[in-house]
């Protein structure tokens, strides 16, 4: 169950100025150690140490790899790559300048196979939050 909570944007050169948009309530984010826990405890031969272990060296071997220029997909879950951050466009390709021109790089994911946006339409269920204490986190990306 995804709970919601709805928030009103105030942006006014918005043109969705004063439309309220639902965003969802994060009850608890799971950490490696967790996620590992949470697999052993699904008839897995592997103990939480061996997954956590496995999971520390995948994560290192991706941010390896994407640094090297490469993308790394995981099947039914993400293709991972990373984006440049522009800090606008020079006028000529000789005018260009990376310190000038670029602000960092980011990480992106794209869902894949299994884990896509029409599968998560198909599972998903939705509820208004009727609380939301300090502790939960509301998603904080804005609405387009």
């Amino acid at each position: 169950m995804i709970l919601y909570v709805l928030r009103q944007n105030n942006n006014e050169k918005s043109t969705a100025f004063g439309k309220y948009f639902a965003y969802p309530v994060i009850e608890e984010t799971i950490t490696l150690e967790g996620l590992a826990e949470h697999m052993s405890n699904h008839n897995t031969p592997f103990s939480k140490g061996a997954i956590t272990g496995m999971l520390t060296d995948m994560v290192n071997c991706i941010k390896e790899l994407l640094l090297e220029g490469k993308n790394v997909k995981i099947a039914d879950l993400a293709i991972f790559s990373l984006g440049i951050k522009n800090n606008g466009g020079s006028d000529t390709e000789d005018d260009f300048s990376v310190s000038k021109h670029i602000k960092g790089v980011k990480l992106r994911a794209r869902a894949t196979g299994e884990l896509t946006t029409t599968s998560l339409n198909l599972e998903a269920s939705l509820k208004k939050a009727t609380a939301v204490t300090k502790a939960k986190k509301v998603d904080p990306e804005p609405e387009p």
